[in-house]
Protein backbone atom coordinates (compact mmCIF):
# COMPACT_ATOMS: atom_id res chain seq x y z
CA UNK A 1 0.00 0.00 0.00
CA UNK A 2 1.35 3.24 -0.95
CA UNK A 3 1.74 6.00 1.67
CA UNK A 4 -0.03 9.21 1.17
CA UNK A 5 0.77 12.78 2.08
CA UNK A 6 -2.00 15.30 2.49
CA UNK A 7 -1.27 17.01 -0.85
CA UNK A 8 -1.57 13.31 -2.65
CA UNK A 9 -5.32 13.25 -0.76
CA UNK A 10 -6.31 16.50 -2.36
CA UNK A 11 -5.09 15.61 -5.53
CA UNK A 12 -6.86 12.89 -5.93
CA UNK A 13 -9.68 14.05 -4.02
CA UNK A 14 -10.16 16.61 -6.99
CA UNK A 15 -9.23 14.59 -9.73
CA UNK A 16 -11.46 12.05 -9.23
CA UNK A 17 -14.50 13.89 -9.45
CA UNK A 18 -13.49 15.69 -12.36
CA UNK A 19 -10.60 13.15 -14.59
CA UNK A 20 -10.86 16.09 -17.27
CA UNK A 21 -9.87 18.99 -14.76
CA UNK A 22 -6.76 20.66 -15.94
CA UNK A 23 -3.59 20.11 -13.93
CA UNK A 24 -3.18 24.03 -13.55
CA UNK A 25 -6.48 24.54 -11.83
CA UNK A 26 -5.66 21.07 -9.27
CA UNK A 27 -2.11 23.31 -8.62
CA UNK A 28 -4.46 26.50 -8.45
CA UNK A 29 -6.85 25.09 -5.64
CA UNK A 30 -3.61 22.77 -3.74
CA UNK A 31 -1.41 26.23 -3.51
CA UNK A 32 1.34 23.72 -5.74
CA UNK A 33 2.77 24.39 -8.54
CA UNK A 34 1.61 23.00 -11.99
CA UNK A 35 4.80 20.73 -12.25
CA UNK A 36 4.43 19.76 -8.44
CA UNK A 37 0.52 18.51 -9.65
CA UNK A 38 2.14 16.52 -12.70
CA UNK A 39 5.26 15.08 -10.66
CA UNK A 40 2.60 13.99 -7.69
CA UNK A 41 -0.25 12.84 -9.88
CA UNK A 42 3.08 10.45 -12.26
CA UNK A 43 4.09 9.07 -9.19
CA UNK A 44 0.79 7.86 -8.29
CA UNK A 45 0.24 6.22 -11.31
CA UNK A 46 3.89 4.56 -10.77
CA UNK A 47 2.66 3.07 -7.73
CA UNK A 48 -0.61 1.77 -8.80
CA UNK A 49 -2.40 4.19 -6.92
CA UNK A 50 -4.09 6.11 -10.35
CA UNK A 51 -5.18 2.84 -12.74
CA UNK A 52 -5.77 5.05 -15.38
CA UNK A 53 -8.73 7.90 -16.49
CA UNK A 54 -11.04 7.16 -18.78
CA UNK A 55 -14.56 8.45 -20.44
CA UNK A 56 -17.95 6.81 -19.37
CA UNK A 57 -20.24 6.06 -21.97
CA UNK A 58 -24.08 5.84 -20.82
CA UNK A 59 -25.43 2.45 -21.49
CA UNK A 60 -28.68 3.27 -22.10
CA UNK A 61 -28.07 6.28 -24.73
CA UNK A 62 -25.86 3.72 -26.70
CA UNK A 63 -29.04 1.68 -27.03
CA UNK A 64 -28.36 -0.70 -24.26
CA UNK A 65 -31.33 -0.20 -21.16
CA UNK A 66 -30.84 -3.39 -19.23
CA UNK A 67 -28.53 -3.88 -17.08
CA UNK A 68 -27.83 -7.23 -15.18
CA UNK A 69 -26.07 -9.50 -12.79
CA UNK A 70 -25.25 -12.78 -12.93
CA UNK A 71 -23.81 -15.01 -9.62
CA UNK A 72 -21.86 -17.83 -11.38
CA UNK A 73 -21.52 -21.31 -9.84
CA UNK A 74 -18.79 -23.28 -11.48
CA UNK A 75 -18.96 -27.03 -11.59
CA UNK A 76 -15.20 -27.13 -10.93
CA UNK A 77 -12.89 -24.81 -9.29
CA UNK A 78 -10.26 -25.58 -11.73
CA UNK A 79 -12.63 -24.31 -14.31
CA UNK A 80 -12.04 -20.66 -13.05
CA UNK A 81 -9.27 -19.96 -15.72
CA UNK A 82 -11.13 -21.10 -18.59
CA UNK A 83 -14.75 -19.42 -17.61
CA UNK A 84 -12.65 -16.35 -16.86
CA UNK A 85 -11.14 -16.29 -20.81
CA UNK A 86 -14.66 -17.15 -22.20
CA UNK A 87 -16.60 -14.34 -20.51
CA UNK A 88 -13.92 -11.83 -21.22
CA UNK A 89 -14.72 -12.37 -24.51
CA UNK A 90 -18.64 -11.66 -24.51
CA UNK A 91 -18.45 -7.53 -25.11
CA UNK A 92 -21.74 -7.31 -23.40
CA UNK A 93 -19.76 -8.07 -20.10
CA UNK A 94 -18.46 -5.10 -18.54
CA UNK A 95 -17.27 -6.44 -14.68
CA UNK A 96 -16.24 -9.70 -13.30
CA UNK A 97 -15.13 -10.37 -9.67
CA UNK A 98 -14.19 -13.41 -8.05
CA UNK A 99 -16.32 -13.20 -4.97
CA UNK A 100 -16.61 -15.11 -1.46
CA UNK A 101 -20.38 -16.93 -0.53
CA UNK A 102 -22.21 -18.69 -2.74
CA UNK A 103 -21.15 -17.34 -6.10
CA UNK A 104 -17.54 -17.97 -7.58
CA UNK A 105 -17.93 -15.77 -9.87
CA UNK A 106 -20.31 -12.11 -10.30
CA UNK A 107 -20.52 -10.31 -13.54
CA UNK A 108 -22.10 -7.05 -14.47
CA UNK A 109 -23.58 -7.14 -18.16
CA UNK A 110 -25.53 -4.85 -20.61
CA UNK A 111 -28.10 -5.90 -22.88
CA UNK A 112 -30.28 -3.68 -25.37
CA UNK A 113 -33.59 -5.13 -23.72
CA UNK A 114 -34.82 -7.70 -21.56
CA UNK A 115 -35.02 -10.33 -24.86
CA UNK A 116 -31.86 -9.07 -25.64
CA UNK A 117 -30.29 -10.08 -22.47
CA UNK A 118 -32.15 -13.42 -22.77
CA UNK A 119 -30.28 -14.25 -25.77
CA UNK A 120 -26.87 -13.64 -23.98
CA UNK A 121 -27.63 -15.54 -21.06
CA UNK A 122 -28.75 -18.66 -23.25
CA UNK A 123 -26.19 -18.46 -26.07
CA UNK A 124 -23.12 -17.30 -24.88
CA UNK A 125 -23.32 -17.63 -20.94
CA UNK A 126 -24.88 -21.00 -20.82
CA UNK A 127 -22.44 -22.57 -23.27
CA UNK A 128 -19.79 -22.38 -20.99
CA UNK A 129 -20.39 -25.51 -19.22
CA UNK A 130 -20.94 -24.06 -15.63
CA UNK A 131 -23.21 -25.75 -12.78
CA UNK A 132 -25.42 -22.70 -12.59
CA UNK A 133 -26.19 -18.97 -12.58
CA UNK A 134 -28.58 -16.49 -11.17
CA UNK A 135 -29.51 -12.96 -12.68
CA UNK A 136 -30.75 -10.29 -11.32
CA UNK A 137 -31.94 -7.19 -13.34
CA UNK A 138 -30.92 -3.56 -12.37
CA UNK A 139 -33.95 -1.00 -12.85
CA UNK A 140 -31.84 1.89 -12.16
CA UNK A 141 -28.44 2.76 -10.91
CA UNK A 142 -28.80 5.07 -8.20
CA UNK A 143 -25.48 6.18 -7.72
CA UNK A 144 -22.29 5.49 -8.96
CA UNK A 145 -19.02 6.96 -7.21
CA UNK A 146 -14.97 6.93 -7.05
CA UNK A 147 -13.48 5.44 -3.28
CA UNK A 148 -12.91 8.35 -1.10
CA UNK A 149 -9.84 9.12 -0.10
CA UNK A 150 -9.95 9.89 3.35
CA UNK A 151 -8.21 13.09 4.41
Amino acid sequence: MATLDQLDKQILSIISKDARIAFLEVARICKVSGAAVHQRIQRLTKLGVIKGSEFILNPSEVGYDTCAFVGIYLKQPSDFDRVMEQLQEIPEIVECHVTTGGYDMFIKLYGRNNAHLMEIIKDKIRPLDLQRTETIISFNEVFKRQMVIPE
